[in-house]
């Protein structure tokens, strides 16, 4: 099999050590994405510069956890907010502190500064929306509507409209002018983590918990778009540069989307965990993600993320679909008027001190408590020359960090011959996995994905969930990530785990306490461990050969036949392997597909194994979205006059997907009273079959 060396789509950049204590908040600055802040549980922030070894700069002066930072436009300050309620502002290239601002009685949850930079909104967990002056030091209004912790906050691009997202499921739209709230869009069904404004158009996108990506209208004030598919929490969200696409992170997982009509061009699997931040540089997307102490860089290199195409909802079209006339050429809706200084400081100012005179204006004159805590306050430049090659460069006009950076340049892999990476399919052993835009595993390859290793600060990459995988011995047929997540109390076998199923450590112990009593001997010790290695490379073995067999099938592009192949082979790892990568297209489903999976669904479902039940809820939710409109509207549609051949075939599988449907709800129904997150996975499919019962 020939091996070539092919430049990855997305890969790992560097692993950080950020903080000593756990990261709480992190934030990469959108104008360079070169600069990231993070704060942590041990009332630091700290800058990097994307791609450095060492720490730029440490603020100080919270007395409790940082729970969310902010850059200006310029990247020239950073806001970081604490759960003990105040905001600090820094002046970063001055390194020092410029105001302390005290105000909210709980946790501040999410900021923004506002594109003229002299205004800035703070969210708290008590619902509360706050819009400071930094200027003088105050909050000249407050905004109230919010019933749960506000998430996220995004001001417009013209400055006059601020967003919020919030943990009551809604997105609100606030006229800053006015001071009050302009509309509020409550399609989201659970709590909303993100919002974005179009760079240019009168749109907003929003990301929620509800695995959806929303699209709203901001003349009409109306949903024009919603994702289908996500696999997790939606927690960034991110419009193109120049607004032809939106791209959307999720665990371990990049889509990239249009709308009018809904279509998800791409969907890249990069492997960064629970994303927290993206930015674009040089047509690279840079993101950040952390875990515990720790900070991961990830880049996708855009040039080999499709942003457009012929994909709408899941489905393919033959012909390429005319570019929305909302792409890049004329828009359907009027764009933003870019603010500025005269006018929009103008009307800002107005509106500020007339909130002071108002009963919601908290204006407040500094306090010698606050001049106390400033002077507390510190930034302490770890790292000078990086801090004067960033922030203090000697040409004037060049700007933080340069703009004239190189995009970062994409690893070398080893991997298959291009007629082998054309046709997806899962592998038995995965040493270190690098995933294709296509969701393929290609490998096994000898070296990892690179993580730069420089001391003191920077680690070797450190083995994250999807980049050391066993197998166990009685789950042989799915990968199992070694992790610290606690050992569960009911019968559920989780896919993430920290110690073996089948191996007792009590065995290598003495079970003696006394002196006679002796510790079991290497030999010993070795003969317990091989228990049942033989069982065990022969189940992989035969495995692997069911695994080529199920590829070479779906190397011929049947891919019915390719499922009915691993069903056939009475393997639920099997079919686990094929559903996993059928679920990554949802445009492979068909009719035909459903009446062949549906009886190994109900098996999936009742299993131990978390992972099988993971696979076989997706694949059920995935049906019902995109088939139950069909099979109830066959069944209820009244008889044909004459013969109708096609029809009567697909009367015959809507009948029998309905009754394999009927059975399944009462799997679904009696898992649903189950409490956690499979408890939670099963009421939301109940929801989802409740048509069934009319």
């Amino acid at each position: 099999m020939a091996l070539t060396n092919t430049t990855i789509t997305s890969w790992k950049l560097q692993e950080i050590v950020a903080h000593s204590s756990n990261v709480s908040s992190l934030v990469l600055g959108k104008s360079s994405g070169r600069l990231l802040a993070t704060g942590g549980e041990d009332c630091r922030v700290n800058i990097w510069a994307v791609s450095k070894p060492n720490c730029i700069m440490s603020l100080t002066g919270h007395t409790s956890a940082v729970g969310c930072i902010q850059f200006n436009s310029s990247e020239e300050r950073v806001v970081a907010g604490s759960l003990s309620g105040s905001l600090r502002l820094w002046d970063l290239e001055a390194a020092k502190i410029l105001r302390t601002l005290m105000g909210h009685k709980a946790s501040i949850s999410s900021l923004d500064f506002h594109p003229m930079g002299e205004y800035l909104a703070s969210g708290s967990v008590d619902s509360n929306i706050k819009l400071w002056d930094v200027r003088r030091k105050g909050c000249v209004f407050r905004y109230k509507g919010h019933t749960q912790a506000v998430r996220c906050l995004a001001f417009s691009p013209d400055g006059k409209w601020l967003a919020s997202a919030s943990d009551d499921s809604t997105v609100k739209l606030w006229d800053l002018i006015a001071g009050k709230m302009i509309t509020e869009f409550t399609s989201h069904t659970s709590a909303v983590n993100v919002v974005q404004f179009h760079p240019n158009e009168y749109l907003l996108a929003s990301g929620s918990a509800d695995r959806t990506v929303k699209l709203w209208d901001l003349e009409k004030f109306n949903m024009i778009g919603s994702s289908e598919g996500e696999t997790g929490v939606v927690r960034s969200v991110l419009f193109n540069p120049d607004g032809s696409c939106l791209y959307s992170g999720s665990e371990n997982t990049l889509r990239v989307y249009g709308w009018e009509p809904d279509r998800c061009f791409d969907v890249v699997h990069v492997g960064w965990g629970k994303v927290s931040d993206l930015a674009i540089s040089n047509n690279q997307m840079i993101a950040v993600s952390y875990s515990h102490t720790n900070v991961s860089w990830y880049v996708v290199d855009l040039n080999r993320v499709k942003k457009s195409g012929s994909v709408i909802q899941g489905l393919i079209q033959d012909k390429p679909i005319p570019a929305p006339s909302s792409a890049l050429g004329t828009t359907l809706r009027r764009n933003y008027e870019r603010p500025t200084t005269s006018c929009t400081g103008q009307e800002m100012k107005q509106s500020s001190e007339a909130d002071r005179r108002s009963p919601e204006g908290e204006r407040r004159s500094p306090s010698s408590e606050d001049e106390k805590e400033d002077k507390e306050s510190s930034a302490e430049i770890t790292n000078p020359e990086d801090y004067k090659e960033i922030f203090q460069p000697r040409s004037v006009i060049s700007r933080t960090p340069p703009k004239t950076t190189e995009p970062f340049p994409a690893p070398l892999e080893h991997s298959l011959s291009e007629s082998v990476l054309e046709k997806p399919g899962p592998v038995v052993k995965i040493v270190t996995p690098v995933i294709d835009r296509a969701g393929q595993l290609k490998g096994p390859i000898t070296s990892s994905t690179p993580v730069q290793r420089v001391e003191p600060t920077v680690i070797a990459a450190a083995p994250r969930p999807v980049a050391v995988v066993t197998t166990s011995a009685s789950s042989p047929s799915r990968p199992v990530v070694n992790t610290t997540k606690p050992k569960p109390s009911t019968g559920i076998i989780l896919s993430t785990r920290n110690e073996p199923i089948g191996l007792n450590a009590g065995d290598f112990l003495s079970h003696a306490r006394n002196a006679k009593a002796s510790a079991m001997g290497d030999e010993e010790a070795l003969a317990q461990i091989r228990k049942g290695h033989d069982t065990m490379c022969v189940m992989l073995s035969s495995r692997s050969k069911n695994l080529d067999s199920v590829r070479s099938v779906w190397a011929s592009g049947d891919v019915k036949t390719s499922l009915d192949s691993a069903v056939s082979m009475n393997d639920l790892s099997i079919v686990v392997d094929v559903l996993n990568i059928i679920n990554l297209k949802p445009s492979l489903w068909k009719l035909d597909l459903c009446t062949s999976i549906l009886p190994q669904i109900e098996e999936l479902l009742q299993s131990r194994y978390e992972s099988y039940v993971q696979t076989g809820c997706m694949s059920l939710k995935l049906i019902l979205k995109r088939f139950w409109p069909l099979i109830s509207d066959t069944l209820n549609a009244p008889p044909s006059v004459g013969v109708d051949i096609t029809r009567e075939e697909r009367h015959q599988k809507c009948k029998a997907c309905y009754k394999q449907l009927k059975n399944l709800s009462n799997v679904v129904k009696n898992r649903a009273e189950q409490v956690g997150r499979h408890g939670s996975t099963f009421r939301e499919l109940q929801l989802l079959m409740a048509p069934l019962d009319y």
